[in-house]
């Protein structure tokens, strides 16, 4: 009985589905690529490194998404901060520590004044940061004149190396960023799932004016999650500015959706009170092992978006039947 009790605890969980979907996705690709190049030690390499920028950014829209709002200015976030450090480290010769402290000091004040305009002035979050989206990029492309960045060279930097270095474990190239993204999904699930935050932010989302009637500070919980959000953009736009040695004015369009998207497959409720760190990894995995694996097939790039709106409306049904099981108690 206990063990039927486990195992119904296990299915019924919201990463339940989209790790089953991983499952099947890395056998299918495996099987379907070249001499099974897909799970090749450089090819596992080259998603790692890749994914975990969208990645960091996933993390943080989890909170804010089980908080209740959105951030659709992430992708704006992403290409301006890294804007904003190549301006200051070309042009005003500054050391990159001192501009990557600037440019994450203004991301921080964008998510607070998204933040402010969604709690204090009660503007939906969608509009607020859409927006946002709007202003942030053209402020971009009106420093750039709408042509990309080529900073000066940055090898010999130890800073970028703490950032975006490299070094090789049993023939497996682990990059600096992964190790930065392992950090973030430890502290955001912890955050969480292990502390009076992560119930403030659960609260938040699931009703707003019981959570304040209960003493939740939930105007402050939702300006901190939208600055998380903004710093999280920046940090990895940065990252992957530097490891470009390029920063476009242009980089991260349609970045909030896919975020969105990763999210979302990953089991976290669209109306708020209910995430999950866990489901957000695995549907970011999802994602990005999905664009690598219909290129190394041979399907064309392009169709790169009917896969992922295909995934979505069969995730949403999958969660729907667990959420219906469950309330039923089967």
């Amino acid at each position: 009985m206990q063990n039927k009790t486990l195992m119904q605890r296990f299915v019924g969980a919201p990463e339940f589905g989209p790790l089953v979907l991983l499952i099947v996705e890395l056998i299918v690709f495996t099987a379907a690529s070249k001499d099974m190049s897909f799970m090749s030690a450089l090819n596992i390499s080259n998603i790692l490194m890749f994914t975990v920028e969208l990645g960091m950014i996933a993390l943080a829209m989890t909170l804010l998404m089980t908080a209740g709002e959105f951030d659709l200015s992430v992708g704006s976030v992403f290409g301006f901060s890294a804007v904003i450090l190549w301006t200051l480290y070309n042009v005003a010769a500054m050391p990159m520590w001192a501009a990557f402290t600037i440019a994450m000091a203004i991301a921080l004040f964008i998510g607070w004044v998204n933040g402010v305009y969604v709690t204090r002035l009660k503007v939906p979050s969608f509009l607020v940061t859409l927006g946002m989206l709007l202003v942030v990029r053209g402020v971009a492309l009106y420093i750039t004149n709408g042509f990309p960045q080529r900073p000066s060279s940055v090898a010999d930097s130890t800073f970028a190396y703490v950032l975006v270095g490299d070094f090789e474990i049993g023939g497996f190239r682990v990059y600096m960023s992964v190790l930065w993204f392992l950090l973030f999904v430890v502290l955001t699930h912890y955050v969480l799932n292990h502390s009076k935050a992560g119930n403030w932010i659960q609260a938040s989302g699931g009703n707003a004016n019981a959570a304040r009637n209960r003493g939740v500070q939930v105007d402050r919980t939702k300006v901190v999650l939208f600055m998380f959000s903004a710093a999280m953009a920046a940090f990895a736009g940065i990252i992957s500015s530097i490891r470009t040695a390029a920063a476009n004015p242009n980089s991260g369009m349609g970045y909030e959706l896919e975020v969105i998207a990763m999210v979302v497959i990953g089991g976290t409720v669209l109306t708020g009170g209910r995430g999950t760190i866990l489901g957000t990894v695995l549907g970011i995995f999802i994602l990005r092992a999905m664009r690598n694996g219909i290129v190394m097939i041979g399907v064309p790039g392009l169709a790169y978006n009917i896969f992922i709106g295909a995934i979505i409306l069969a995730m949403m049904a999958l969660h729907s039947w667990l959420e219906r099981r469950h309330n039923a108690g089967t």
